[in-house]
């Protein structure tokens, strides 16, 4: 199978003040495995085999739970193309250079 992308939020139950530091620990999950990945302000995108992503977001729920998270809500969006699906072909277009 193609490499797919996918976008995946944790909601980990927690108390407010912690949200922040259990959600990293999620994203350190998805910085350690080596697929394409970017961190947006509400989801990360991942892009590889379908696989290859399931495990890495079912590692960073577990990851929120081991940081405290008594529950985690994970929200899934999946661009799935046969021919393959990437996270710079949707956003390429759309990041330009910054001069200040």
């Amino acid at each position: 199978m193609a490499k797919i992308t996918m976008a995946f939020q944790v909601i980990p139950k927690v108390e407010e003040s912690k949200i922040y530091p259990v959600v990293d620990e999620a994203i350190k999950v998805v910085q350690q495995s080596g697929l394409t990945y970017e961190v947006g302000p509400m989801e990360t995108a991942i892009e590889g085999e379908p696989d290859e992503i399931w495990r890495v977001i079912k590692e960073a729920m577990e990851a929120c739970i081991q940081a405290g998270a008594s529950r985690v809500m994970t929200n899934v969006k999946i661009d799935y193309v046969p021919q393959g699906s990437t996270i710079s072909e949707k956003i390429s277009k759309y990041r330009t250079t910054q001069t200040t």
